[in-house]
């Protein structure tokens, strides 16, 4: 299997990091809305991740990761500018429908503000007016500010204690834009499942079609493991292969986040082997001297 290259990395906080990985055929083939699946070294974790940007003139695509879980924490200590992924598979998932929309509100909280961004610019690059909303916990969190600003018409920037835009989460941003504009056609919401949640029930009264994107557990992203099952409209479907986009209005969000703690447990438990694992080493190498 080839390596591909990091050509570059950023970190926007202590936990959140962009990777700007070398990789030109995924680059042509990317649209927005969709993911890859990602692998740290032969023996890791396969890590669904969406596309938050994507470069065809330098081969590039963007992936910004949140250092939650034993395979994101050792990609934030391993993944540095040179060094490569061991596989990366994608573009995976149908593309967003970005065509036909007048005037459209791109809904970004916490690491969704990344994947909303190519949808936000494809929308105005067919046409649309674009309203950007997005999110933060403060203001020396936010990322990609200038970004947003040159493909969105309006921009409104939250955060949870005031420091930067309004003070209040990215659902007061949502009704202050439909307030302002009574003739939104769609609504696009990325982040926390309870976060998408929250945006579909602050439209549900005004009927504006709001598409979210389903981030359950995954495995092979090819519909075959079925881990991926996700409840919308009353049907079961897999967001690897029928999303990761779905109406919010009939996803069911509690099944969602009752799925999303299936494996706490394990989780917790490969944490705290790996640190274990960590530490370990990093006695071996302060004992030969090689740290």
């Amino acid at each position: 299997m080839s390596d591909f290259q990091i050509i570059d990395r950023q970190d926007f906080s202590d936990t959140t990091f962009l990777l700007e990985v070398c990789h030109p055929a995924m680059a042509r083939a990317a649209r927005p809305g969709q993911f890859v699946i990602a692998l740290v070294d032969e023996h890791g974790e396969r890590i669904p991740l969406t596309i938050a940007d994507f470069d065809r003139d330098k081969g590039t695509i963007t992936l910004v990761v949140q250092a939650v879980g034993k395979t994101t924490r050792q990609m934030q200590q391993t993944c540095q500018t040179g060094s490569a992924l061991y596989g990366l598979v994608g573009p995976m998932g149908a593309p967003s429908h970005v065509a036909d929309v007048g005037k459209v509100v791109c809904v970004g909280g916490g690491l969704g503000v990344a994947p909303v961004f190519p949808q936000a610019r494809a929308f105005k690059e067919n046409g649309a007016y674009v309203i950007g909303v997005v999110g933060f916990r403060s203001k020396d969190l936010i990322f990609w500010e200038d970004k947003f600003r040159s493909c969105c018409d309006e921009l409104i920037i939250c955060t949870d204690d005031g420091s930067a835009g309004i003070k209040g989460l990215v659902t007061d941003g949502l009704k202050s834009a439909i307030e302002h504009h009574e003739d939104v056609d769609e609504v696009v919401a990325i982040g926390p499942p309870v976060m998408m949640k929250a945006c579909a029930e602050t439209t549900r009264p005004h009927g504006i079609r709001t598409m979210v994107s389903l981030n359950p557990i995954m495995v092979d992203g090819t519909g075959m493991c079925g881990g991926c099952r996700v409840r919308v409209g009353g049907e079961m479907k897999f967001a690897c292969v029928d999303g990761p986009d779905f109406d919010g209005h009939t996803v069911d969000f509690d099944d969602l986040m009752n799925r999303l703690r299936r494996f706490t447990e394990d989780e917790r438990a490969a944490m705290e082997r790996w640190n274990e694992n960590c530490k370990r080493l990093e006695q071996a190498g302060q004992t030969t001297g090689t740290v």
